[in-house]
């Protein structure tokens, strides 16, 4: 019996090994085991240290997107959710994974290549420390409960219409 396609791929970018900037990996890792077998079935999982553009190329026709990071630009600790077209127009945050072209650029190369970005979002918490290591800013781990919840949301949000 084959899988079925899944309906939701979650980007989920940063480095574990600099300081807040592991964010999104920490989320991840708390919030999947938590999610019901029908939501997870219907997730396709990337670990993306860098964002780029071809991780959203190649979205499937019927599938959306989330993407996850930390970010400077808002209050560290604090939780931002744009849709992608919003991100891609206006970009208020700057996510720590845009390392290669600004994230309105690398969401542009995305859109003039497919012809329109796929649908999703892009959530992102406010980061203050990226040095090396694993320690993170108390302002960041005061702020993960707060990110999970909305990444949780994010990911029902996306995939609900498939759980009849």
């Amino acid at each position: 019996m084959t899988a079925p396609a899944p309906t939701l791929r979650l980007l989920v970018c940063g480095s574990a090994d600099r300081g807040d900037d592991g964010a999104a990996l920490r989320a991840v890792a708390h919030l999947l085991p938590r999610l019901d077998d029908g939501v997870r079935q219907q997730l396709e999982v990337r670990r993306c240290v860098q964002l780029d553009a071809t991780d959203l190329i190649d979205v499937a026709d019927g599938e959306a997107c989330l993407v996850l990071d930390t970010v400077v630009g808002i209050e560290p600790g604090s939780v931002v959710e744009l849709s992608l077209d919003a991100l891609a127009d206006r970009p208020t945050v700057a996510p720590r994974s845009s390392h290669a072209l600004p994230i309105d650029q690398t969401l542009g190369v995305a859109r003039a290549v497919r012809g329109e970005l796929p649908p999703g979002s892009f959530v992102g918490i406010g980061g203050k420390w990226f040095g090396f290591g694993d320690v993170r800013s108390r302002s960041l781990r005061d702020g993960m409960a707060a990110f999970e919840q909305a990444v949780e949301a994010a990911i029902r949000r996306y995939t609900a219409p498939m759980l009849v």
